[in-house]
């Protein structure tokens, strides 16, 4: 009886232990910065940014030289212009250094906002090759492996060079 016993407990731990393995998933890794560094698409939208980011700055740098030049303007005659006439300069001034804040401002949210409209589709094209590389291969879970994204060790399978592949570069 002990022997029945012993060979029934023996067989319900097999069959936990090979059911448990049998569950595990597959997981791989993939850099997905270096994914989106190296697609075509990224390096173009970046350009396209930085031409954005050109004309923006110097836009912002007129005004500011604009600004300056009527500082100094302003200071040279100041000795021959009423006490009036300094303080309503003296308020433009204000009033330029002001607009120069505020169109600095609606420049950087004009570029995050060009930058949001460039960069979700490459995205969601990565997103779609990794998915579909991930299923072509039997994984279950795909795990950002960019350096301090949560990843300690990635012996895994690497799906970078799939991906990149999929994607046709």
């Amino acid at each position: 009886m002990k022997h029945v016993k012993k060979v029934a407990v023996a067989l319900m731990l097999f069959v936990a232990t090979t059911s448990f393995v049998n569950a595990q998933s597959k997981v791989a890794h993939i850099d997905v910065t270096q994914l989106l560094g190296a697609m075509p698409e990224m390096k173009a939208a970046e350009a396209e940014l930085m031409k954005l980011q050109e004309t923006y700055n110097a836009d912002i740098q007129a005004s500011m030289t604009e600004l300056r030049n009527k500082v100094t303007q302003y200071q040279n005659e100041a000795a021959s212009k009423t006490k009036e006439e300094n303080e309503k300069r003296a308020l433009e001034l204000q009033g330029f250094e002001k607009n120069i804040g505020e169109a600095n401002q609606a420049a950087q949210q004009e570029f995050q906002k060009k930058q949001a409209e460039l960069f979700a589709p490459i995205s969601d094209k990565a997103k779609a090759a990794i998915e579909k590389v991930a299923i072509a291969q039997g994984f279950d879970y795909v795990i950002d492996a960019q350096q301090g994204a949560g990843l300690i060790v990635a012996r895994g399978k690497d799906l970078l060079a799939d991906v990149k592949k999929e994607l046709g570069f």
